[in-house]
């Protein structure tokens, strides 16, 4: 996997925990699911990105 691909892919996994945790802390739900969201689209990048980079070798 690229450099920068993963550290966009990191980003957004940071980025949905931070949601989850303002959510959890403010009440929001909508907010908090929108940070797990975030971080499982981080994650499923990243296994896509792992399969290219197993294909590629």
């Amino acid at each position: 996997m690229g450099a920068e691909k993963k550290v966009k892919n990191t980003g957004q996994k940071m980025k949905g925990k931070a949601e989850e945790a303002t959510g959890k802390l403010t009440g929001d739900e909508s907010l908090r699911l929108k940070g797990k969201a975030d971080q499982a689209k981080g994650d499923a990048k990243q296994v896509v990105e792992k399969g290219k980079d197993t294909l590629d070798h």
